[in-house]
């Protein structure tokens, strides 16, 4: 991934020991993109502007707690078929927090591309949990590397880019390895935009819960864990 670091002057949350001295987790939000460009990625695309208000809200509901946020961008805009571009992204930035918290838990909230390469990702040691929100899940998408993680999976109704039938079958081939929450997210869209706010609190709860912080929103908590295959996913 690139340096571009992106939380604000000021935030303790950014430094090696957060604000309290020693970090107790590490919550990475990996942005968009498309499925064949090797064009490198700049701080004023969409597709990362996208994830700063996500990444805002994660840290506003783990402040306190000794949790770092990173929103690094990926080198390249496009996935590249089987060079899978930004997958190596997020290992090397998985190795880096390794390196420079320990083993601390590590959860991974990817948007759409981010959160197929997030899904592939979480395979690495330090991942303890990992969320797609409107995921770009096609079929064939390995399952078997989310083994002892706690899966989130999200999608909008009325996405038009992504497939929310391909993101509830992979949910379903993912619980053959692991227990996975699925949220339907009533006129939601592939951006973010319509229901802003609730994709927002839905990232935010989930990272709070995956770190086992208190608080939160109890309704919205019950719908990150809720694991039960029947029904196969909330709907909000």
């Amino acid at each position: 991934m690139t340096s571009g670091e992106t939380l604000p002057r000021g935030d303790a949350s950014h430094l090696p020991g957060g604000s309290r001295g020693i970090t107790t987790g590490v919550v990475v939000v990996a942005h968009g993109g498309q499925a064949s460009s090797t064009q490198p990625t700049n701080a004023l695309q969409p597709a990362v502007l996208r994830m700063i208000p996500v990444a805002a809200a994660i840290r506003h509901a783990l402040r306190g707690s000794g949790a770092a946020v990173r929103r690094p961008r990926f080198r390249l805009r496009g996935w590249n078929g089987a060079q899978a571009s930004p997958v190596h992204d997020l290992d090397q930035a998985l190795d880096d927090i390794v390196a420079s918290y320990g083993p601390v838990p590590v959860v991974l909230v990817g948007h759409s591309m981010g959160a197929r390469a997030a899904m592939r990702a979480a395979g690495h040691p330090t991942v303890s949990a990992v969320a797609g929100l409107a995921p770009w899940l096609p079929p064939g998408e390995p399952v078997d590397q989310l083994a002892g993680r706690r899966v989130l999976l999200v999608h909008g109704t009325a996405d038009s880019i992504t497939n929310p039938a391909e993101t509830w079958a992979y949910a379903e081939r993912a619980r053959a390895v692991t227990h996975v929450a699925a949220i339907e997210m009533r006129d939601g869209d592939h951006p973010m935009l319509r229901r802003a706010r609730l994709w927002h609190a839905i990232a935010a709860e989930f990272a709070r819960v995956a770190l086992d912080l208190p608080g939160g929103s109890a309704s919205l908590a019950a719908a990150v864990a809720a694991t039960s295959a029947d029904p196969s996913r909330t709907v909000l």
